[in-house]
């Protein structure tokens, strides 16, 4: 690694805060003239955001910086861009590490990194990480950030186990502990729940390289987004599941609801994407982790689009509803995925498919599709006048 160019960046997150502390000063110690900043959020509350830089050999400067809005996390985004510009400018920063407070999702940060990096700085990777033997139990945990003091904002209404989970899926590398109570198991369910990721032990050495390997920020957004997530396989290890549900019909919305606590408790993680009959048009969006679920729209299906509009839609998107096309319902489908230890497989099956029109219900045409009114999906969707 030189000095040409602008000053790499690399992102290090996640709620196993000891796992993260090690993986920083691991690359601290890997790439000399290294420089880490993090922001502390916990005195938020008081109305403050303490900032620390360190190096190999310990913390060089703090800082405080007020809070934006009542909002931790818009107090970082004020005061990082200005940071990385100082330590770019300097020319003595061979690689800046930002390390995120523990509730802090790593794509805000990303994209405001790349967004404002220019010439002087520029994103290079974003690591989660991430200690096995306490993913199930961080994944299942419904408690409220603010319950367990995380919260970044007096607004924030994130929970312990949904957090985690977009903290682990968004990045493309996983930084692993090694504990000696990780087990077999443990291992399996984080290969499951995020299967495209390139895990790389904090020990192994390997961190410098890996945090300058590159990262695409539209990419990562892209692989977020329900319509074309790139969701797991169907999968069975060590007492682990990955359960893959398709199919092509619609959820009849009363069932579908009546289902939805058993559904959402019925694995550690499930996400997806699904249609509903009384909502032919709208792309539903499924994220469930810790007991706790959100459902929301995230627009059309591409089939409820004119012609015209397709042009104007992404690539990527484009080429998921290709992908997914069915002569009769075009891009709709429902696509739900189910990941945890001791899964029941055939009890889900049965639930899921029990929640779809039957097949009188759907032979009667969509004119005639069941539209009960009211649902608890209005009250989930629909916007309060």
């Amino acid at each position: 690694m030189t000095l040409d160019g602008p000053m790499p960046v690399v992102i290090v997150a996640g709620l196993h805060a000891d796992a993260r502390r090690a993986t920083v000063e691991r690359l601290l110690h890997e790439v000399s003239d290294s420089v880490a900043l993090h922001h502390d959020l916990s005195a938020g509350p008081a109305g403050t955001v303490r900032r620390s830089v360190r190096d190999s050999t310990g913390e060089t400067g703090w800082g405080e910086t007020p809070l934006v809005n009542d909002c931790a996390c818009c107090a970082l985004r004020e005061d990082l861009v200005p940071e990385l510009e100082r330590l770019a400018d300097s020319g003595l920063t061979r690689l800046a590490v930002v390390e995120l407070w523990d509730s802090v999702e790593p794509r805000g940060m990303a994209e405001v990194i790349a967004a404002h990096g220019g010439g002087a700085f520029r994103l290079t990777n974003v690591l989660t990480a991430v200690d096995p033997a306490l993913v199930l139990a961080c994944l299942s945990n419904g408690d409220d950030l603010a319950e367990v003091g995380l919260a970044a904002a007096t607004t924030d209404q994130r929970t312990v186990g949904d957090t985690f989970a977009r903290q682990l899926e968004y990045a493309p590398v996983l930084a692993v502990a090694d504990s000696a109570a990780t087990g077999l198991d443990d291992l399996a369910l984080l290969r499951q729940l995020h299967p495209t990721a390139q895990q790389v032990g904090i020990a192994s050495g390997q961190l410098g390289v890996t945090a300058v390997a590159g990262f695409d920020v539209d990419a990562a957004a892209t692989a977020q987004h329900p319509a074309c997530a790139r969701f797991p396989h169907d999968c069975d290890e060590q007492g682990v599941s990955t359960l893959v549900w398709r199919r092509r019909r619609p959820f009849h919305a009363g069932r579908l609801y009546e289902a939805l606590e058993d559904l959402c408790c019925a694995a550690a993680r499930s996400r997806g994407r699904f249609w509903l009959a009384d909502r032919p048009d709208c792309l539903l969006a499924w994220d469930a982790a810790g007991g706790a679920l959100c459902v929301e729209s995230v627009g059309p299906w591409m089939a409820a689009l004119p012609d015209a509009a397709w042009e104007m839609m992404p690539a990527e998107r484009r080429t998921a509803a290709a992908l997914d096309w069915h002569p009769e319902h075009g891009d709709r489908c429902q696509h739900l995925v189910f990941t945890s230890p001791g899964l029941d497989r055939a009890g889900l099956l049965s639930l899921l498919d029990s929640c779809l029109l039957t097949d009188d219900e759907l032979a009667s045409g969509p004119g005639t599709w069941p539209r009960p009114r009211p649902t608890g999906f209005d009250e989930l969707l629909d916007p309060v006048a």
